[in-house]
C-alpha cells in the first residue's frame, strides 16, 4: 500500500487507537452483563474476545505511539517496528483466547449446558455490531491515509467480531427458539476456530515486516519502471527494500559513466531521488553509484534489472521474485 507520508499520520493513528478503547470497553460491560444473565459459551468467548480486544487496543496503541517517533541515535531507521511488535502481541492475545474458547465450548458440549434469557443476549450482540460498524468505518479511513500495521490488526480484530456477534444471536436463536440443545456450544466452537484463522492471519504481516521482506513484486517493478526513466543510467543492480512500520526503505546501485565527475554523479543521483519521491512519498532512499561495467561479484543481486524481458518485465527481478517466495 502506498500513500503520502504526512507528519499527522501519528495523529490519525493515535485517535483509531482511542477510538478501538472506547467501543471495547463499551462492549466488554455489556457483554458481561450478557454472560451472567444468560450463562452463554459463545456469548462468553464473544465476552473472551472483546477484553483481549481491549488489551489489544491499548497494545495498539502504545505501538502507535512508539512507532511514530522520530529516528534518534539508537534508532537510526525510526521506531516503525513497534507496530510490528504490537501486532505480534495481539495474535498472542487471539491465540489465547481461541484455545480458552475451545476447550470451554467442549466442556459445555459434553455437560450438556444451555443457555437463558436468551433475547438478553442478542439485544447486546445486536449493539455490538452496530458499534462496530462504526468503528471499523473510521479505522479504514485511517489505513487508507496511513497503512499502519497495528491499526490494520486492530480492524481485523473487528471485522471478526461482526461474525462473531452473528454467530452469538444464532446460536442462542437455535437453542432457544428452536430447541437445539449444543447449538451454543458449538457455535462457540466455531467461534474458536475463526479466532484461530484470523489470528494466523494477521502474524503473517507482522512477520514479515521483523524479518524486513522485499516489497511486492509490483511495487518493485513500478519501482524499476520510475529510474529506468532518467536518460543517464547505464543499469541497476543490488536492489533491496523493506517496510517498517509506515515507513518504506530502499537502497540499490546505479552503473553512471565512469568518467562521470563525483559532482555529476551527485546531480544523477539527486535528480533520480526526486523522481522517486514524487511517485513514492516518504521512501527512504540510499544510492550507491558505480562506473559502467563494474560488477561486484559478492553482490546479492549483480543483474541489471532495468534490462527488460520482450513483455517489459525484469528478468532479473522475477527471478528474485521466485527465490523470495521459495
Amino acid at each position: 500500500m502506498d500513500m503520502t507520508r504526512s507528519p499527522d499520520h501519528g495523529d490519525l493513528n493515535r485517535r483509531a487507537a482511542y477510538a478501538s478503547i472506547t467501543v471495547a470497553a463499551l462492549l466488554l460491560g455489556m457483554k458481561g452483563y450478557a454472560v451472567v444473565t444468560t450463562g452463554s459459551t459463545a456469548m462468553l468467548g464473544s465476552l473472551a474476545d472483546t477484553g483481549l480486544d481491549l488489551v489489544a487496543s491499548l497494545a495498539t496503541l502504545l505501538g502507535v505511539w512508539i512507532g511514530a517517533q522520530p529516528a534518534d541515535a539508537n534508532h537510526r531507521f525510526g521506531h516503525g517496528k513497534a507496530e510490528a511488535l504490537a501486532a505480534m502481541f495481539q495474535v498472542v492475545l487471539i491465540s489465547i483466547s481461541a484455545l480458552g474458547l475451545a476447550w470451554r465450548a467442549i466442556e459445555e458440549f459434553l455437560g450438556g449446558g444451555r443457555p437463558a434469557d436468551a433475547e438478553a443476549g442478542m439485544v447486546v450482540s445486536l449493539v455490538a455490531i452496530a458499534a462496530t460498524f462504526l468503528l471499523l468505518g473510521y479505522q479504514r479511513r485511517v489505513i487508507r491515509a496511513t497503512g499502519s500495521l497495528a491499526i490494520a490488526t486492530d480492524h481485523l480484530h473487528y471485522s471478526s467480531d461482526l461474525v462473531l456477534n452473528l454467530a452469538v444471536i444464532a446460536a442462542l436463536a437455535l437453542d432457544h427458539w428452536l430447541g437445539l440443545a449444543g447449538a451454543d456450544a458449538l457455535f462457540a466452537f466455531g467461534i474458536a476456530l475463526w479466532l484461530g484463522w484470523g489470528a494466523w492471519g494477521a502474524s503473517q504481516a507482522a512477520i514479515e515486516q521483523l524479518m524486513d521482506h522485499e516489497w511486492p513484486l509490483e511495487k518493485r517493478e513500478r519501482f524499476l519502471a520510475v529510474v529506468a526513466q532518467h536518460p543517464e543510467l547505464k543499469g541497476l543492480h543490488d536492489l533491496r527494500t523493506r517496510t517498517s512500520g509506515n515507513r518504506d526503505f530502499v537502497q540499490f546501485h546505479v552503473w553512471v559513466d565512469g568518467r562521470m565527475t563525483v559532482t555529476e554523479a551527485h546531480r544523477v543521483m539527486d535528480e533520480i531521488e526526486d523522481k522517486l519521491l514524487e511517485a513514492f512519498p516518504g521512501v527512504e532512499i540510499l544510492i550507491h553509484p558505480d562506473p559502467d561495467g563494474h560488477v561486484d561479484e559478492a553482490a546479492l543481486g549483480p543483474e541489471d534489472l532495468l534490462a527488460p524481458a520482450p513483455d517489459g518485465t525484469s528478468p532479473a527481478l522475477l527471478a528474485q521474485g521466485a527465490l523470495i517466495r521459495r
